[in-house]
């Protein structure tokens, strides 16, 4: 089970990167994000309108306190990991992350509590220079090698060498 967690959203600041994160968490086989930050039910709901047209399982919940994520995802004996760019290369990080079961992934927004860095088990970079928490995310998820499930997708994208095909799934 692979969690993201998104800390301190900011509904007019953060959409488009917040819903970013929600986007490549689902496309990169994640299982579920948690927003923490304000409340944006517009947020959720694009989420999960996706989810509904292209496939899932895929979750997408709001909790205030990004603190009981954390110490909820210890007690179920979730491996946390912190993304961010201080950390150790995720390279070095990378078949050990793999053959773990259960993953909680911290992705920031502004500036991260220096309680964070603590309370991961390690903090992992994707390199050691500012760049996008989406970016991160994305990479470390795809070389974790998973992608989306698609049970119940609506839509399906036939691959094109150019142009786009994108057809409506027959409901059984």
């Amino acid at each position: 089970m692979i969690i993201v967690l998104r800390l301190d959203h900011r509904r007019d600041r953060d959409k488009r990167t917040s819903t970013h994160c929600g986007l490549a968490s689902r496309a990169l086989g994640a299982d579920k994000i948690i927003y923490t930050g304000e409340r944006d039910p517009q947020l959720l709901e694009t989420i999960r309108d996706v989810t509904r047209r292209w496939g899932g399982p895929f979750r997408v919940v709001y909790e205030k306190n990004w603190r009981k994520v954390i110490k909820d995802a210890r007690k179920r004996k979730y491996h946390i990991i912190h993304l961010t760019m201080y950390g150790i290369p995720y390279e070095k990080r990378l078949r050990t992350l793999k053959k773990r079961r259960n993953l909680l992934f911290i992705v920031g927004s502004e500036k991260v509590p220096r309680e964070v860095y603590d309370l991961a088990d390690e903090n992992v970079s994707v390199t050691s220079q500012p760049h996008s928490e989406v970016a991160a995310l994305a990479v470390v998820l795809a070389s974790l090698g998973k992608r989306a499930r698609t049970a119940g997708a609506r839509l399906a994208i036939i691959p094109q060498k150019r142009g786009k095909k994108v057809v409506e799934r027959k409901k059984k």
